[in-house]
Order: structure tokens, then C-alpha cells, then sequence
């Protein structure tokens, strides 16, 4: 009987050791060291939808493979043994009237849109060639 009287004390004694006050976390004790910079940022912009992709087969038997960019912002060209590309628009020259090429560095050229049966590429090492989907 004593025993259990000494094992309810102890018992009693480490319940009573507890804290009963919740605890409290605070935050903000190290700052975010870029909460500034990103409270000053400019807006993110998403980079542009895929309208379209379409596959064509040109003159000399090769396909190409064209991912139209919406709201007119270019094309992602994907031919045969080459890396997808970025062609955008040409940029307008003062005083003339702005060109419907899209155009990359490489010697990417293309010509024509999304809804267009045909169009006109130029590939890098190649001459200008028509394209039908």
C-alpha cells in the first residue's frame, strides 16, 4: 500500500512540474533579409500561352514543328535535329511598315501564323523553304 501511495506522489509531483500556460511563439525574431527588395519588385509576368502547335512538312521532305505563341508573341520552332527555338517579332524599323516575320539569331525566319496551311522558313544552313501542315 505504501508502494502505490509512492508511485501516486511521484506521478502527482511530475504532473504538477508541468507548465499549464500555453506557449507562445514569436515570430519575426530574424527578419526576411529581402522582405524590401521584394516589397519593391515589379510584377512577375508569365511567360506566354501556346496558342497552337502544328507540324509541317517542307519542300525538301523535312518537318518542322511550330509552336505558336499567343497573343503574338513568337513561335518556338522545333526542327529536325535542332534545339527548340524562340523566333519573335521583327522590331520595327521608324518609318516602315512593321514586318510579319518572326525572326531569331541563327538565321531563323518564318513566315506566316497559326492558321496559315503554308508558311515560309528559313533554318539555319538551308535556302527559304514552303512548309505545308
Amino acid at each position: 500500500m505504501i508502494r502505490h501511495l509512492s508511485l501516486l506522489v511521484i506521478a502527482t509531483a511530475a504532473l504538477a512540474a508541468c507548465d499549464t500556460q500555453p506557449e507562445t511563439i514569436v515570430a519575426g525574431e530574424r527578419p526576411d533579409p529581402m522582405a524590401d527588395q521584394l516589397a519593391n519588385a515589379a510584377p512577375v509576368e508569365l511567360p506566354p500561352a501556346i496558342a497552337a502547335s502544328r507540324t509541317y512538312r517542307c519542300k525538301d521532305n523535312s518537318l518542322v514543328r511550330i509552336d505558336w505563341l499567343a497573343q503574338n508573341m513568337g513561335a518556338y520552332v522545333h526542327g529536325e535535329n535542332q534545339a527548340q527555338t524562340h523566333l519573335k517579332p521583327a522590331e520595327a524599323v521608324e518609318g516602315q511598315p512593321a514586318s510579319g516575320d518572326l525572326t531569331a539569331e541563327g538565321g531563323f525566319v518564318l513566315k506566316g501564323d497559326s492558321t496559315a496551311s503554308t508558311i515560309t522558313v528559313t533554318l539555319p544552313g538551308k535556302a527559304a523553304q514552303s512548309c505545308k501542315a
